[in-house]
């Protein structure tokens, strides 16, 4: 079993930074990719991020692209997502998944986060 908790979301302006963090624990392998959801009110979840936790290749939403970054630390086990000119379409709960393989798609990924929350006000 993995397990995922997600940290940092809140309330911020528009063109502000914030910076989420996922603390895995349990069986986690150095090929499994990690990565980050949204999903905003009436939409459907939607891809955002994702990492190769060894290789540290990665893939970005054309949506996020230049704006955020993800990472990770390896001995910590930490996935973070720094989110820079936040945008108002940027507000979603963001959830922090992992998988054997990488897929842009939920249906992708077996572990989830419960979430955190992030709102860009304009």
């Amino acid at each position: 079993q993995v397990r995922l908790v997600e940290s940092g979301g809140e309330l911020v302006q528009f063109g502000e930074s914030l910076r989420l963090s996922c603390t895995t624990s349990g069986r986690l392998h150095d090929n499994d990719v990690a990565g980050w959801f949204r999903q905003a009110p009436g939409k459907e979840r939607e891809f955002v991020a994702a990492i190769r936790w060894s290789a540290g290749t990665t893939a970005y939403a054309d949506s996020v692209k230049g704006r955020f970054t993800i990472s990770t630390d390896n001995v910590k086990k930490t996935l973070y997502l720094q989110m820079n000119s936040l945008q108002p379409e940027d507000t979603a709960v963001y959830y922090c998944v992992t998988a054997n393989v990488f897929s842009a798609q939920a249906t992708g990924y077996n572990y989830w986060g419960q979430g955190t929350q992030v709102a860009v006000s304009s």
